[in-house]
């Protein structure tokens, strides 16, 4: 059927494809899961001047020195 050197490269082959599944399966986890936690949306509290910002993307956040609500930065 197949002679040991025809099955020791599809051996290989699919080893290789194995773990270039398993290395795309887990960048895209890791890049999925950071990228949610880098980004950040900053604002400028209008009462007590203070700049800061906020995990995620919402329009309105709470200043967390005197607790003022305030509008996004848009530039």
């Amino acid at each position: 059927m197949f002679d040991l050197t025809t099955a020791a490269v599809i051996y290989c082959l699919m080893v290789a494809a194995f773990f270039l599944g398993l290395w795309i399966y887990y960048d895209r986890r890791d890049h999925a899961r950071f990228d949610a936690e880098r980004r950040r949306t900053i604002f400028h509290c209008v009462k007590c001047d203070r700049v800061y910002a906020v995990r995620g993307e919402p329009l309105e956040a709470d200043c967390p020195a005197c607790g003022f609500k305030n509008g996004h930065l848009r530039f």
